[in-house]
């Protein structure tokens, strides 16, 4: 009976795996993740995505147990040698494993299928980490879409393919290479601040699933009234699983669509799905999108070079805005942060301090769980201005009214800001502008115990709204002398 190889790279699952269903349906099946960090360059996954990794990759093994699937984990500088090994050992005749869309992977992975089809390996690689491939939604001319609204208009009516159920191998592979010790590949932190992700995650296919469930049963329905709300659980939380595959964009599509919930609930958050989705067809269209604007303009716009300091104080939540510093230190304390905060914090960054996107971008994807190529680089360029997007460098995001609007009870900042928990309402999101009697009564001294702003929001987005227009007037064309 022939053996199979399927290599695992963010497909961590064995529910609606296209590969390791096809490699099921043939006989035996080895599974197979190389950990090669060197090979990805400088766009290695960051600490938090490693942490994720680390038990993700356990949760896999135990899952691919139910399947009669082992699994091999190996660290190497590149994964060629070790699939070679592999398929030497196990005299496997096939290689099969689902597509993957990040730039310097996608690569590496056509250079190995061509040299492996040329020694007479079977190789397939399989869709199943989107809705649909991107060659699949176009426009009437053939073209990507390069705007959301006309993308989600067409993806809206399309219907994905089944999800798979957990298949199981036909019989068990009769040689298999040993597995590397994970925690021989340090993974995981060496000084504990992940105490925190312990709490709040469960990085597994069972948990991504569990997380799923009760999104539907609890959370779905309220979904569009609560998403915003920061103090609020009013998110689904799958975007990790999803970035690590514990969860098919596919399973979760179609509970949604035979859930319950109003078709009003089901189709507010199904364009969130979509907008993953986009970020993932901009990026194979713009495979720099992580260092390039995609409003190329912007490449000559006067971001402004950051202090160190300045740039330590918004990474650490200590910029003196509290709805930022709330959301910055819920990203450190978690690897996450609410979506709303994500927009919030990355405006201040860009727009009011006038820091290059990339600073930002770079940030996330080494402190959040749910990084990942397109969707990191995407967002802050949406935030930016130079991204895909109808709305320009002037939308500026003003932290104050943006916390009284989406933190009305203080709930969020008083959870992460808790220096700040006993002030009143009226002036919990501008600390500055309280009484000295106030502050005095909630023991908050400005500069001390709580810092005082680093730009005023206000002067700063003028500031930022001048620079924008000196640089639009600059590139102008000459009127022509008449």
């Amino acid at each position: 009976m022939p053996t199979t190889i399927v290599w695992f790279h963010n497909d961590l699952r064995a529910h609606d795996n296209e590969a390791l269903s096809a490699a099921c349906a043939r006989g035996a099946v080895v599974g197979l993740y190389v950990w090669c960090p060197d090979e990805l360059g400088g766009r290695a996954p960051g600490a938090a995505f490693r942490w994720w990794l680390h038990h993700a990759l356990l949760g896999l093994r135990s899952a691919l147990e139910h399947c009669r699937v082992p699994l091999v984990l190996r660290r190497a500088p590149r994964a060629a040698p070790v699939l070679e090994q592999l398929l030497a050992a196990t005299k496997a005749d096939a290689v099969f494993w689902n597509k993957r869309y990040d730039p310097v992977v996608k690569e590496r992975d056509q250079r190995l299928a061509e040299e492996l089809r040329r020694r007479g390996i079977w190789v397939e690689e399989y869709p199943g980490f989107l809705v649909h491939e991107p060659n699949a939604v176009t426009t009437a001319g053939g073209e990507a879409y390069r705007v959301f609204t006309p993308f989600w208009r067409r993806l809206s009516t399309s219907i994905p393919p089944a999800a798979r159920p957990r298949p199981q191998a036909a019989t068990l592979p009769a040689h298999v290479l040993p597995s590397d010790d994970i925690s021989a590949w340090r993974l995981l932190p060496r000084i504990p601040w992940d105490r925190g992700f312990y709490s709040t995650w469960e990085p597994t296919e069972e948990g991504a699933l569990r997380v799923l469930d009760a999104f539907l049963r609890t959370g779905l329905e309220a979904y569009a009234r609560k998403r915003d709300v920061l103090g609020e659980e009013g998110t689904s939380r799958l975007s990790p699983y999803l970035a690590h595959g514990q969860l098919s964009v596919r399973q979760v599509w179609h509970r949604v669509q035979q859930s319950e919930a109003s078709s009003a609930a089901k189709q507010t958050f199904l364009r969130q799905l979509a907008w993953r989705e986009f970020a993932y067809h901009v990026l194979v269209e713009q495979p720099s999108l992580h260092e390039r604007s995609l409003k190329l303009e912007f490449e000559s716009f006067p971001w402004k070079e950051l202090p160190l300091e300045t740039l330590q104080r918004w990474q650490r939540g200590e910029t003196g805005i509290p709805v930022i510093d709330a959301g910055m230190r819920q990203l450190w304390a978690t690897g996450w942060m609410h979506n709303r905060a994500r927009m919030i914090v990355a405006s201040w960054l860009t727009k009011n301090l006038q820091g290059h996107w990339c600073l930002g971008e770079r940030w996330f994807w080494d402190t959040l769980v749910d990084a990942d190529p397109a969707n990191n680089p995407f967002g802050w360029q949406w935030v930016a201005g130079c991204g895909a997007d109808a709305a320009p460098y002037w939308r500026v995001f003003q932290p104050v009214r943006q916390g009284v609007t989406f933190d009305a009870d203080g709930r969020y900042v008083r959870q992460w800001v808790p220096e700040l928990a006993t002030l009143p309402d009226e002036f919990l999101h501008r600390p500055w502008m309280a009484p000295k009697a106030v502050l005095d009564r909630a023991g908050v001294v400005l500069g001390k115990t709580y810092p005082l702003p680093m730009v005023d929001p206000d002067e700063s987005r003028k500031s930022a709204l001048a620079v924008f227009q000196v640089w639009r007037n600059a590139r102008a064309p000459s009127s022509p002398i008449g």
